[in-house]
């Protein structure tokens, strides 16, 4: 059992985290050039969303310290919430 621990330990992860959606028109997306401005559907307290490989698995918030960005970790996800946010 202790090769199998230690190969599942070694694959990798890709943890991402999302801040907000918006929908945007196709034509408006590729009209944006640099500096343009995103609108989300989040608000500045809001929890955010911990996905690994694209699965909901945490929530979280966001913390600034100097110029460094981080996220704490405050509850498991449900995968519902994220489901239905998504339509």
């Amino acid at each position: 059992m202790g090769k199998f621990v230690s190969q599942v330990e070694s694959v990798p992860v890709e943890i991402s985290v999302l801040l907000g959606r918006s929908v945007l028109p196709m034509q408006q997306l590729l009209r944006m050039g640099r500096g343009a401005v995103i609108p989300l559907d989040a608000r500045e307290h809001d929890e955010v969303w911990i996905l690994a490989n694209n699965h909901p698995v945490a929530r979280g918030e966001i913390q600034i310290f100097e110029e460094k960005i981080s996220i704490v970790v405050t509850r498991p996800a449900d995968v519902y919430d994220f489901m239905a946010i998504g339509n």
